[in-house]
């Protein structure tokens, strides 16, 4: 049967970690999470919700569904893009992913 089940020998205490080495490590991934996923994802949001902020009448966008198009009015919450000629659609601002140098939906 012990081929199956180990047999439970004794340890000394020599071989037990610390508790300060445990409290260690979960310190250092905590920090390393932070520097590597949550750092960074607060900085792009807050680039994001400047850039909603600043939008305007005339700017060309790309929403997160792909759809490009031209602002033609912009609200408190929501945005009227026109896609095509007389085509519009109204989004919400916090759908717009990108603003566009003028002159892309004509090059496009």
């Amino acid at each position: 049967m012990d081929f199956f089940i180990s047999s439970a020998w004794a340890q000394d205490a020599a071989g037990q970690q610390s508790p300060m080495s445990s409290v260690f490590f979960i310190v250092i991934l905590f920090v390393v999470f932070y520097f590597m996923l949550i750092r960074p994802q607060q900085k792009k949001a807050k680039q994001h919700k400047k850039m909603v902020e600043s939008l305007s009448s005339g700017d060309e966008v790309v929403t997160n569904g792909g759809i490009l198009g031209k602002l033609s009015d912009v609200g408190d919450q929501f945005v009227t893009i026109e896609i095509a000629d007389g085509t519009f659609v109204k989004l919400q601002r916090q759908a717009v992913a990108a603003v566009l140098p003028k002159g892309t939906i004509k090059s496009a």
